[in-house]
């Protein structure tokens, strides 16, 4: 069997986040069924995470194995067939060889984030974006988002009741920056909690509302305490836009 890599991007509205459910719509399951009737075996894929219900990637890796590819013809061909074949919010950029060990989600040693506002009502971004009401101060925005590097602990935006071993996270970029019509805030880690994106981003929203000053966003995160940040935004205005590894 050898090892390959499957780099993609997706629109997460239809779907059910990426990893697979039972009897609900995922993108790891559309993947898996579009590669078996190519491949013509099982092919499990293995994401380089789990985005959530709604959530959408703009740049995501999987990792899949198999016997039926014997040359970089066939992986043309085989992306190819993909991109027929699956439906027209999953789109595959590239498949490729790589390490028998090589692993998509254990071995990526950062992700970015960004979450989509805006003030205006845009119909042609339904389902990518968060409408707010309020023009945030975005200084003020920035200021907090600096703040949150001088941390690395952040149980008090990890959605409560999962298993993972440490809340320990380090950050390397939090900033808003405006787009053309309104604001992202852009997020860079080694890795994130659960939810984590979300409530972060809907704190500092609450910063550049007004409602919490930057000494509060340090009790915030000092109290180590879900119930004490702000609340999580809704799934639709974020994307999973990088993800890096030490061999790509």
């Amino acid at each position: 069997m050898s090892r390959y890599f499957i780099h993609l991007a997706y629109n997460g509205t239809a779907y059910c986040g990426w990893q697979t459910q039972p009897q609900l719509p995922t993108v790891q399951l559309t993947i898996e069924q579009a590669l078996a009737t190519l491949l013509r075996h099982a092919t499990p894929v293995v994401g380089c995470g789990r985005t959530d219900t709604g959530v959408h990637a703009a740049d995501f890796y999987a990792h899949f194995d198999s016997t039926a590819i014997e040359g970089q013809k066939e992986i043309k061909d085989l992306v190819f067939k993909l991109n027929n074949i699956l439906p027209p919010d999953i789109a595959v950029f590239d498949i490729f060889p790589v390490a028998d060990n090589a692993h998509a989600r254990f071995d990526a040693t950062a992700r970015t984030y960004q979450y989509h506002v805006s003030e205006r009502r845009l119909p042609f971004r339904q389902g990518q974006y968060c409408r707010i009401y309020f023009r945030p101060d975005v200084e003020m925005m920035n200021r907090a988002a600096k703040v949150l590097m001088e941390y690395d602990d952040f149980t008090s935006f990890a959605k409560l009741h999962t298993q993972v071993k440490t809340n320990i996270c380090h950050l390397t970029h939090a900033e808003w920056t405006p787009e053309a019509d309104g604001l992202v805030f852009t997020i860079r880690s080694n890795r994130f909690l659960r939810n984590m994106v979300r409530s972060v981003t809907g704190t500092l929203l609450d910063v550049g509302r007004g409602k919490l000053t930057i000494d509060g966003l340090r009790e915030i995160i000092e109290k180590k305490d879900r119930c004490a940040a702000g609340v999580s935004m809704p799934a639709c205005g974020l994307f999973l836009t990088k993800v890096e590894y030490p061999y790509l």
